[in-house]
């Protein structure tokens, strides 16, 4: 197996509306595609990071609610690369998104925070 990158990251949400919202205008990532599968009831959102990566927003109805405790099995957060993690931070404070202080990576010395999505999904910014 020749793994190259990840091609997509899939979210499920509990509001289409509210978390197309969050990630479009407050994050600033690029719709591509929007498609609603009627025999689901369902969105589907093809969003473009940068051009190089894609996450898919999906809405289900009725979704159970995620776990929220930080080292539950499964997927523990989504990391995004910043230039300025101040500008970052700044930005999301801005838009009523709140945002943990700024902490440093004990190993690379880099900076790093987190919040969370509409849904409680972690969201962790790195300073590279």
């Amino acid at each position: 197996m020749n793994l190259k990158k990840i091609h997509h990251i899939a979210v499920i949400c509990s509001n289409y509306d509210v978390s197309k919202d969050f990630y479009v205008r407050v994050l600033g990532l690029t719709p591509i595609r929007e498609v609603y599968r009627e025999e689901r009831d369902s969105y589907k959102l093809d969003l473009e990071v940068n051009g190089q990566y894609q996450i898919e927003l999906f809405s289900f109805p009725n979704p159970p609610a995620r776990v929220n405790y930080p080292e539950a099995a499964g997927l523990r957060h989504l990391a995004f690369e910043v230039d300025n993690i101040e500008e970052a931070v700044h930005h999301l404070k801005e838009l009523q998104v709140e945002v943990e202080d700024i902490r440093i990576d004990p190993w690379t010395e880099k900076k790093f925070t987190f919040f969370a999505d509409p849904d409680g999904l972690p969201i962790e910014l790195y300073e590279c």
